[in-house]
């Protein structure tokens, strides 16, 4: 008896130790490799606003504050789901969390799963309420650990743990089938998502690691009972690509095959933004390669609730909750600044505005326009 208890408990430590090892293999990856996408752009600049030389508004009082899910936001922006269960993930989330609650901002927290198995993991999520008592934040489970089984108790447990504000459903099947240890696992998913958005008391979001969401997909996951969708487009960062790197360090010649072919794959965030505002009025967060203000602006004038940004912020979050709430608050000025010369004195007038569609951007709309 005893044996199998030291055989249960190295077997529990070998897989904390292994996940622990990947989640900051990921953090690292990102900080210090090229992980965007190579050629595939978010097809934001291929929107122009057009600039209007009598906004006929002061600067002062132009009013970003927008709610979204019932939460009241200063600005229509969150920090989007980054890490967890690892020690530089501690630091991370301790440190977003810290500066949107100060900004009146929120965060979505990574993948959770990693907290079940362990106290010394839990930890690195559940700072995130400690430091932001007031702020939005989001739990998050991915589709294959739905495909699996996972209990609905469990996945309560884990909205519990933090307290959170909605629950996030992130699907990656681009991810799984490359990552060296992936699951590639996504049989009736959709049920299981049908399943937690009727038992929890959380709103489910349903969120893509940067691929991009279909209107399709969207139709579903709404019927479904998802109460948002986020785009997590292609354009920014590439799952595919982090997980090439992981790949190849492991000499896994066929995934990194994968990684290389699979670089690229998905939506584009404009694109995919502009279908599933065509097809549906679910509330949408707009993220997916999004760096600056204008590109927020470009986001809610094409009909998104809030955007998110997750890259971007890393780096500042790895150093102290000021250098995350600087990174932030410029993208916040460069919004107002693109709100006064729209003559958008809020988020509604801002929605409101015209906007051109050129190159790639006019394909993709030209297509919804016609079968969406």
């Amino acid at each position: 008896m005893s044996g199998n208890k030291t055989e249960n408990a190295d077997s529990k430590k070998a897989k904390i130790d292994l996940i622990m090892k990947r989640k900051e293999e990921h953090i690292r990856i990102c900080l210090d490799q090229p992980v965007q996408a190579k050629s595939v752009r978010t097809l934001f600049s291929d929107m122009k606003l057009i600039n209007n030389s009598l906004p006929e508004i002061d600067f002062d009082d132009i009013d970003t504050s927008t709610t979204f899910l019932g939460k009241k936001f200063s600005a229509p922006f969150m920090v989007g789901a980054m890490t967890g269960g690892a020690e530089m993930a501690k630091k991370i989330n301790a440190n977003i969390a810290e500066a949107v609650e100060e900004l009146g901002l929120g965060m979505a927290l990574g993948s959770q799963r990693a907290a079940l198995y362990d106290a010394v993991l839990e930890d690195t999520y559940t700072i995130a309420r400690k430091n932001a008592p007031n702020a939005f934040i989001g739990a998050n489970i991915g589709g294959a650990q739905i495909s699996k089984g996972m209990e609905i108790s469990d996945i309560k447990k884990l909205v519990d743990m933090v307290d959170a504000d909605a629950l996030y459903v992130h699907l990656n099947p681009a991810q799984e089938i490359v990552q060296p240890e992936g699951e590639p696992k996504y049989r009736n998913v959709l049920e299981g998502i049908k399943g937690i958005a009727s038992s929890v008391d959380s709103p489910v979001i349903a969120k893509e690691v940067g691929f991009g969401l279909s209107p399709n997909v969207v139709g579903q996951l709404e019927k479904a009972g998802v109460k948002a969708v986020e785009t997590a487009g292609m354009g920014g960062t590439s799952y595919a690509a982090v997980e090439w790197y992981r790949a190849k360090a492991m000499g896994m010649a066929s995934k990194v095959d994968l990684g290389n072919l699979l670089w690229d794959w998905g939506i584009p965030t404009a694109a995919s933004l502009y279908m599933i505002r065509k097809r549906s009025k679910i509330p949408v967060v707009s993220s997916g390669g999004l760096r600056t203000g204008m590109d927020v602006a470009k986001s809610l004038a094409m009909g998104a609730s809030l955007t998110a940004m997750a890259l971007p912020v890393l780096r500042p979050a790895t150093k102290s909750p000021e250098e995350v709430k600087k990174f932030i608050s410029n993208v916040v000025l460069e919004l107002k600044s693109v709100m006064f010369l729209l003559g958008a004195k809020n988020m509604k007038e801002l929605a409101q505005v015209p906007y051109v569609a050129t190159g790639e951007l006019a394909i993709w709309k030209d297509y919804a326009d016609k079968n969406l």
